[in-house]
């Protein structure tokens, strides 16, 4: 019998937020055994689970009635409240499965049922599809861009429908419409993969589409990444140069019958009023060449093409792994422009990413195009020379049939400013609006303090991520470029898990990772791999090929999931084989191309070739810090035979290092920044010359008048070193240094983003080399967790991944009178913050989300000096324990909101 009703009202502990795979209630999963976690509620204080129970079922009735179900856990005595795997009978394809869970908590009580959640199953074998692949008969130069195919088809539905699927993929873009409307929301189908190798399709759910009678199918299709320009060598046509689609409509009707409608050789192809869309170039869109009714039952379609049934397989096929691209928000521009060139711009106040959607009246075959760059010159006109050969151009034209209203399809920008050509009136505000777009993962980080500069910087940080994250990784969004740059993603990792879900958006790119990683080992620059057969890229480079272990092991870190270094460990050990190979016995990598730490400060040459730090010590040490990830990973997993093995080699390349990089007298390389903070972060030092170095690192940084000087590998670790090592002031003033190079430095220019160069401006107001001077970059970012972890002190704790056990540790300094920090964790919000008054007085509030516990540090206090909530420590319920460490009152806590308030010792 289900009390849920009755015993809800009772309990003080309720089961929310359930997700199964990262996803709330995903259709359309492959996973045979889907992992599911919840949160606990709780009004009280030390709170944990003891034990859960949880229920499948294949309807909701049946579940909530205890009746046909698939799968009853009973009760599992077990504090594991995240990743537990689904433990029933094998799962079937296109079924719905509802499920449910309760749980125990440390004192026995039981809370009721949480609602019900499902998830549902895609096709879990390529037999199963029964679509086809079809390709349209049009005539096509794919050797530049081509007017957008349109497919057609049409079919019966016999009678009221209960249910239908629509199942989609292809080969270029696709964006699928059922009788007149579009189908979902999502953009950029199929995604971004190694499409010869993985390619993902998706599911929706179109019951309310389907009506009784005639109902028609529209597919229009895009070049996207499979055809469409590519890289920066002017490649097109990298993985076809023929697009194609795969569909399957599957209708269960109310009396239990079925019937499939599929992609084949039946259905009909044109072109349309997209003359051509390409990813870097823009859109082209001809509104006289529209085609109205087309995606609907009843139009005529005598006079178009057919298509050819051709065999590209399905062997590759995979349901959705990561989160879609949508529509985010909308942005009104702040000002109209007009600039020496003559020339109407927009400004849209924020370096952003996705495109405008114009509205515009006038006579048929009016012509307007929609420029768009990051920045303005020195002159106050647009400034294009930095995007190099993308074009950044839509183009639209107009039918002349009252207000008409266009957004682009197949092509997104990187822009603040819009410059508008062609328009029949004067524009004004409304003209346009800002139509931002990325992967939909979820804000989970939020961060301020009293600084409005750092604040600005943590916005700059989080957009760049926004503008970043769109399906890949990716370096930049706005130049012939936009590839999954391995380097960028892994410094970038830790900031990313703090502001944003990423989890799945992550677990979907190293699956990529594997899928093009050599059969030595050897990951490439960027993935999805498009450039394997240009340069040097198919040799592998240190601190970019180092992805394939920092992002599986962070998402172990924060998210807790050991199954994602379950499924990665092949590709990890692969790359660090591939190193010890290049190594050799004498343990240094020191031959082969690497980019060292790219962009560092003043350096002539971007591939660091005469910047300071040496690249075969970054390389040696990446070696070393891969190898010491990957034995911890191998002790995680259990492979304790792996485990020795790596922890062995570790040693002799520490060793190795030390006696090649590191002077008697304890000078490591070339005294740079970077190598000194290298060697101090990955542990390559003896114990007793740690401190010297340290010592060395801070003389360097206060001798060039407290400015850094490390590119992307260095300056990701140059906070954190500081602080570890007891120069918190050093790091403090480092970030609030506002002159080149800084974090805050483009902000002086009025950055919105964080830039790929620490001078993308340089102070006499000239443009770094346009040749790679993006203004949207997210590497330097990587500030970002240190202003989670060090200035608010919100961290994981390593030794127990995905804050099941958080450390609070706040550290003020800087000036700063507050700074607070969230985190909605896998487990819950948490979240610390503190203030500092006039007098002294040290306020820290900390929340600690049920089922987890923490370690709350306090600087500068004594333990008889602290109340929470008015009380002494000693009297506080969910304090476990209190300890004074040096200067600071350590406490151990379980679950709840806490205040601390004490006088600064």
């Amino acid at each position: 019998m289900d009390t849920t009703a009755s015993s809800r009202e009772a309990s003080p502990i309720r089961v929310a937020h359930l997700r199964c795979e990262y996803k709330v209630n995903p259709l359309g999963i492959d996973i045979l055994h889907p992992r599911l976690s919840w949160q606990i509620q709780a009004a009280e204080r030390d709170v944990s689970q003891s034990a859960y129970q949880v229920q499948v079922a294949c309807t909701q009735q049946d579940l909530t009635g205890e009746t046909n179900l698939v799968w009853d856990s009973g009760r599992i005595v077990s504090e594991e409240s995240i990743h537990q795997p689904y433990a029933g009978p094998p799962l079937r394809s296109a079924q719905r499965y509802y499920w449910r869970v309760r749980i125990w908590d440390q004192a026995g009580r039981i809370s009721p049922w949480s609602e019900p959640a499902y998830w549902e199953m895609g096709l879990l074998s390529p037999d199963e599809w029964h679509a086809r692949w079809i390709e349209p008969n049009l005539e096509e130069d794919p050797s530049v861009p081509q007017p957008c195919p349109m497919l057609r088809s049409t079919f019966k539905a016999a009678r009221p429908v209960r249910s239908a699927r629509l199942y989609v993929t292809s080969r270029g873009l696709y964006l699928a419409r059922i009788n007149g409307h579009p189908v979902g929301d999502w953009l950029f189908t199929p995604g971004w993969t190694s499409y010869h190798k993985r390619l993902q399709y998706q599911t929706y759910d179109v019951t309310e589409m389907i009506h009784p009678g005639e109902n028609a199918i529209g597919v229009i299709l895009g070049d996207g990444w499979y055809r469409g320009f590519i890289g920066f060598q002017g490649q097109r046509n990298f993985y076809g140069d023929k697009l194609a689609l795969l569909l399957e409509l599957r209708i269960t009707y109310e009396d239990g019958s079925t019937q499939i409608v599929c992609s084949d050789g039946d259905w009909k192809a044109a072109t349309g009023p997209i003359r051509m869309s390409d990813i870097y170039m823009g859109e082209t869109y001809d509104a006289r060449l529209e085609r109205p009714g087309w995606d609907e039952p009843g139009y005529d379609d005598s006079d178009w093409a057919g298509v050819t049934v051709v065999d590209h397989g399905k062997e590759q096929l995979i349901a959705q792994v990561g989160p879609p691209v949508r529509r985010i928000e909308e942005i009104k521009p702040v000002q109209v422009l007009h600039t020496p060139a003559g020339e109407t711009v927009f400004d849209m106040g924020q370096n952003m990413v996705g495109w405008v959607r114009l509205k515009a009246q006038g006579p048929a075959g009016t012509t307007i195009t929609l420029r768009h760059a990051e920045v303005l010159d020195q002159q106050g006109n647009l400034y294009t020379a930095n995007l190099r050969s993308a074009k950044q151009t839509d183009t639209y034209i107009l039918k002349g049939e009252g207000e008409e209203v266009f957004e682009p399809h197949f092509t997104f920008h990187g822009f603040r400013y819009v410059a508008i050509g062609g328009y029949p009136v004067e524009p004004t505000l409304d003209t346009l609006t800002g139509i931002v777009i990325h992967s939909d993962i979820r804000l989970t980080g939020h961060f301020e303090c009293s600084n409005p500069k750092i604040n600005q910087l943590q916005h700059n940080i989080v957009w760049g991520q926004k503008g970043n994250f769109l399906d890949v990784p990716t370096d930049c969004p706005q130049r012939d470029e936009r590839l999954g740059w391995t380097g960028d993603a892994q410094v970038f990792a830790r900031t990313a898990c703090f502001n944003k879900d990423v989890a799945a958006f992550f677990t979907k790119w190293l699956g990529d990772v594997q899928a093009d990683q050599h059969g030595d080992g050897n990951v490439p620059w960027v993935i999805p791999d498009v450039l394997g057969g240009s340069r040097r890229s198919s040799a592998g480079s240190a601190g970019w090929g180092d992805a394939a272990l920092i992002v599986p092991w962070t998402l172990y870190l924060c998210y807790g999931d050991q199954r994602i270094l379950e499924e990665q460990y092949e590709s990890m050990k692969g790359w660090v084989e591939y190193i010890r190979h290049q190594a050799g016995d004498d343990y240094l990598w020191n031959t082969g191309f690497h980019f060292g730490d790219w962009l560092a400060y003043n350096s002539p040459d971007p591939s660091g070739t005469s910047a300071v730090t040496d690249k075969d010590l970054i390389a040696t040490a990446f070696f070393a810090y891969s190898t010491d990830i990957l034995q911890r990973t191998a002790r995680v997993l259990g492979k304790d035979e792996d485990a020795r093995e790596y922890a062995a080699l570790l040693q002799n390349i520490k060793r190795a290092f030390y006696e090649e990089f590191v002077s008697p007298r304890g000078r490591v390389g070339n005294n740079t920044q970077t190598a000194y903070v290298l060697a101090l972060t990955f542990d390559l030092l003896p114990e007793k010359m740690r401190s010297a170095a340290a010592q060395r690192l801070v003389r360097d940084v206060r001798a060039r008048g407290t400015h850094l000087t490390t590119g992307f590998l260095g300056a990701s670790y140059l906070c954190p070193v500081l602080t570890r090592f007891g120069y918190l002031d050093v790091a403090y003033d480092l970030l609030l240094q506002e002159t080149y190079p800084s974090w805050l430095y483009p902000l002086s220019w009025g950055a919105t983003t964080v830039w790929e160069r620490w001078d993308g401006i340089k102070p006499d107001g000239e443009f770094q080399d346009p040749g790679m001077n993006s203004f949207n970059h997210y590497a330097y970012g990587a500030i970002g967790h240190w202003l989670y972890s060090v200035v608010a002190g919100l961290d994981v704790d390593p030794e127990i991944p995905g804050y099941r056990h958080i450390l609070v540790q706040p550290r003020p300094g800087g000036g700063l009178t507050y700074a607070r920090a969230s985190l909605n964790t896998m487990y819950g919000p948490t979240a610390s913050g503190w203030e500092l008054d006039d007098n002294g007085q040290f306020t820290l509030r900390v929340t600690i989300p049920p089922n987890t516990t923490a370690i709350i540090r306090l600087p500068r206090a004594r333990a008889s000096d602290v109340r929470e909530g008015g009380k002494a420590l000693e009297q506080v319920r969910g304090i476990h324990q209190v300890r004074e460490e040096g200067q600071s009152v350590v406490i151990e806590a379980g679950s709840g909101e806490y205040t601390f308030t004490y006088l600064l010792a």
